[in-house]
């Protein structure tokens, strides 16, 4: 008899429908986190309950993959399919590591968990009206490349974004290799800025208390991506940088120019985490903190720019 795979408990309490089909302009960025992404689906869910669907969405790494639900418009999409099969092989198994090569199975995913019996809607995911960046992060030359919906294999680009380094075969788009755009930019706030957007949110995935350790180079770096010291150079840059830009962000939004939202308490959730009531509760907390927030978020968007 198959082994019967843990879900989460409330599941089927996540909720499900469509967002209004309007445009909310500015852009909304989202920090990467691996399971701690679910935070951040729990946030987009209530964003798009209330009507707030950015005309951008950027995303880093599971935040590429959790806007894939946001831009189409359904609610409770991605978390369904998180909270459902965090322990399926095809997805987070063995069978994701000999198909994949890496420890998530993308094609199972975007072929099987997304166009199933409730599949991703496609005709609005596709409209060009609704902008989608996913950033990941070039092996060769340490950089940061910005794919865009419409203008590449957008499902190949997320996969690259999110693809682990050190445990996962890079991804090759266009002859280059890539992996986790956090690599190269933990949020890619800046690159926002320089779009010119007027208003910007951040969904950040650790609360406003952390910071990183300083990153310095390791043997294992060395032994994994020697030949590529660029990158190498690229990763120990961008976490040692990410803790000035939180502090940037935080001085930004004081004075009105984006709006953050990060947990309100520490998250205890680790990269492979597979407790899925754990990851269930970051997602009620994702719903939480926007809930509470969301009146302070509507003045930050309705206020002179």
């Amino acid at each position: 008899m198959a082994r019967r795979m843990k879900v989460y408990s409330k599941v089927a309490e996540i909720p499900t429908g469509n967002a209004p089909d309007v445009i909310t302009e500015g852009c909304l960025v989202l920090e990467g986190g691996a399971w701690r992404g679910l935070y951040t689906q729990g946030a987009l869910d209530v964003l798009m309950q209330h009507g707030i669907n950015f005309q951008t969405t950027m995303g880093v790494s599971a935040g590429a993959m959790s806007a894939t639900g946001y831009v189409s418009g359904q609610i409770g999409f991605c978390p369904r399919i998180n909270l459902t099969h965090r322990h399926d092989p095809e997805y987070t198994g063995m069978g994701a590591v000999k198909k994949e090569h890496g420890v998530t199975g993308f094609t199972y995913l975007f072929d099987t968990l997304m166009g199933g019996e409730n599949p991703l809607n496609r005709e609005r995911f596709d409209d060009p009206a609704r902008r989608l960046v996913a950033v990941a992060a070039n092996v060769h030359t340490g950089e940061a490349t910005f794919f865009e919906k419409g203008k590449c294999n957008i499902f190949r680009a997320i996969q690259a974004s999110a693809t682990v380094p050190y445990v996962s075969r890079p991804v090759v788009i266009g002859g280059q290799p890539y992996l986790d755009g956090g690599c190269s930019v933990k949020i890619p706030y800046d690159h926002a800025v320089q779009e010119g957007h007027k208003k910007i949110m951040i969904i950040r995935t650790q609360d406003r208390t952390y910071r990183r350790k300083e990153k310095k180079e390791n043997a294992f770096d060395k032994v994994l991506y020697g030949r590529h010291s660029e990158f190498i150079r690229a990763m120990e840059k961008a976490s040692n940088e990410y803790n000035g830009l939180l502090d940037r962000m935080d001085a930004d939004m004081a004075e009105g120019k984006c709006f953050v939202l990060a947990p309100s308490r520490p998250v205890g959730i680790s990269r492979f985490e597979g407790d899925v009531e754990k990851i269930g509760a970051l997602y009620e907390l994702g719903r939480t903190d926007m809930e509470a927030d969301m009146d302070r978020l509507l003045a930050y968007l309705e206020q002179d720019s």
